[in-house]
């Protein structure tokens, strides 16, 4: 379940920030996704849907322990639980890493934030207007 408001509602709940990033092509961008909740056991996952495409599961976090997709960048993408945050970061920014990233949050039910969108600039690349 993915939501669209700033963050999910109940006693657990899921922030993220910020919500768009402009950056260029091999800079280092960090998603941060702060949580609440009253779960001791929770797992927190990152995924990533590039245009025109489902959400594609990343990585997740429980306790010290990340697990990666195996198609992911292992070298260029870190993410561990840090107290009530999870943040993502990300080496070396491709244009292919642009793309809209969500931050959820697993403990009795799947919560989530809103997104963070990515836009990696290349060289000859715009950053597109809204």
């Amino acid at each position: 379940m993915f939501c669209s408001s700033s963050e999910c509602k109940g006693e657990d709940r899921v922030i993220q920030r910020p919500e768009d990033v402009t950056a260029a092509e091999g800079d280092t961008v960090t998603l941060d996704c702060e949580f609440e909740t009253t779960y001791s056991g929770s797992t927190l996952f990152w995924y990533k849907q590039e245009a025109n495409s489902f959400p594609q599961y990343m990585l997740r976090c429980v306790a010290k322990n990340v697990d990666k997709a195996p198609e992911l960048d292992q070298k260029r993408f870190h993410a561990e639980i840090k107290n009530k945050s999870v943040p993502l970061k990300i080496q070396k920014l491709q244009v292919s890493d642009s793309a809209v990233y969500y931050c959820a949050l697993h403990s009795s039910l799947l919560l989530c934030s809103t997104n963070t969108v990515i836009q990696s600039v290349g060289e000859a690349a715009q950053k597109p207007e809204h």
